[in-house]
């Protein structure tokens, strides 16, 4: 996939930047056609995402590089306006087998970003970087507004 990303950012692995990245990220979905409720749904994704990337890829490490990548996508026939969202890191490789969060039926708490994203998003997959690092692409459409939504804006 060749073609650039819409928007780019590089942070640091600090946790003080993940509120921002959730506000940014929910602001493009709203703009793009998501309902409020899945705006919020991507926000999270990605802010799990992220802690993943910094508490586990990183050892809770405040100054390693993270990339997030934004690709926004029309309406189509078929489906509703999408976000294709990348996030890569230079942490140590992890076979997709390792990734794996907690049994849902296990009270503690934590270990629940992986059931989130995996929930969540429509698409998720995580890939190796060369010559170090992760990337994980999550993919997530809006709902298609139906003929009675379209005549309830239009105030028919």
């Amino acid at each position: 996939m060749d073609e650039k990303p819409h928007i780019r950012i590089e942070l640091r692995s600090d946790p003080c930047y993940l509120a921002g990245v959730r506000q940014l990220i929910a602001g493009i979905a709203q703009r793009i056609g998501f309902d409020e409720s899945s705006c919020s749904q991507v926000a999270l994704a990605v802010d799990e995402a992220l802690a993943n990337v910094i508490r586990h890829g990183y050892c809770r490490a405040c100054d390693r590089p993270i990339w997030i990548s934004l690709w926004p996508s029309a309406e189509t026939e078929e489906q509703g306006a999408g976000l294709r969202i990348e996030i890569e890191d230079e942490a140590r490789h992890v076979d997709e087998a390792e990734l794996c969060g907690r049994e849902l039926d296990d009270p503690k708490p934590g270990g629940l970003g992986l059931h989130i994203i995996r929930e969540v998003m429509d698409e998720v997959a995580y890939e190796k970087r060369k010559p170090r690092g992760m990337r994980l692409r999550m993919v997530k459409f809006a709902e298609k507004p139906t003929a009675d939504d379209v005549s309830a804006l239009s105030g028919e």
